[in-house]
């Protein structure tokens, strides 16, 4: 049976685009604002090669660019960079191989807010990121 986190991921959503009627997170009214889904965000990740990190702020322009958009809403974004890093973490304790999981831990800073959400903490990260060499 799938956990809640997998489950989360796997859910079929679609994405959207809002134009913003009151500022929100410091983008202005009046802005686009695309809403990603757990499965872009995880496919995101997937793609950051190993030696490689990004910053949470590259996805999200990335991401806003990609689909015309002002912006990419933060809030949504760490929530589903969440999804991704907790079900990657529980196909690591259920024994699947570093390489066939997301490694969110190239976009996850050790000393960020999401990174202290995470089940594993900072140290996990900080240690995963210097086995690959990475930042």
């Amino acid at each position: 049976m799938a956990s809640k986190w997998r489950t989360m991921l796997g859910k079929k959503k679609s994405p959207k685009v809002v134009v913003l009627e009151k500022d929100f997170a410091g983008i202005k009214a009046g802005s686009k604002l695309f809403v990603a889904t757990p499965q872009i965000i995880d496919d995101y990740i997937r793609c950051i090669p190993a030696g490689e990190t990004r910053t949470i702020e590259r996805l999200r322009n990335e991401l806003a660019r990609e689909h015309q958009c002002t912006a990419t809403c933060p809030v949504s974004t760490a929530i589903f960079i969440r999804i991704s890093a907790e079900s990657a973490l529980e196909e690591l304790a259920e024994g699947k191989p570093v390489p066939a999981v997301a490694p969110f831990w190239r976009l996850v800073d050790p000393d960020s807010k999401v990174a202290k959400r995470l089940t594993v903490g900072s140290e996990w990260i900080a240690a995963q990121r210097a086995a690959e060499q990475v930042g």
